[in-house]
């Protein structure tokens, strides 16, 4: 199921691809590469590199887990019940999404909606 609306927190929901970040990247990097080539490289590479991940994964909400696949492979399940915090930075272009867990932190960047991410994550995992 792929949702941009509000979701109801028993169905799962699977967000769309956001192509902003990736696209951004690229195309600062061609100005950079005229007056900065090596910047304008790395600006490029990395924009490619986030563009393939928007293209290959995808990220599922179910009631009690944030899944991220591979095409069909389940790469890794994150249950809601062992997280302490999350935060999305910047609202008016949110490009990056923080959750800590009981052990980990991670750091993602918002390559899906970021609205309905914002929305599952409200309903199925309110901040402390």
């Amino acid at each position: 199921m792929t949702s941009s609306t509000a979701p109801n927190s028993t169905a799962t929901v699977e967000l769309k691809p956001s192509y902003n970040i990736p696209v951004v990247l690229v195309i600062s990097a061609i100005p950079l590469l005229l007056v900065q080539p090596w910047v304008g490289i790395v600006f490029a590479f990395l924009g490619l590199f986030l563009l393939f991940q928007t293209v290959s994964l995808r990220v599922q909400f179910t009631a009690t887990d944030f899944d991220l696949y591979r095409g069909e492979k389940l790469i890794r399940r994150f249950p809601f019940r062992e997280w302490q915090n999350w935060r999305i930075f910047w609202d008016r272009f949110p490009i990056l999404f923080y959750f800590k867990e009981i052990s980990s932190i991670h750091f993602l960047p918002i390559l899906f909606d970021p609205k309905t991410l914002k929305a599952c994550l409200e309903e199925r995992c309110p901040r402390i």
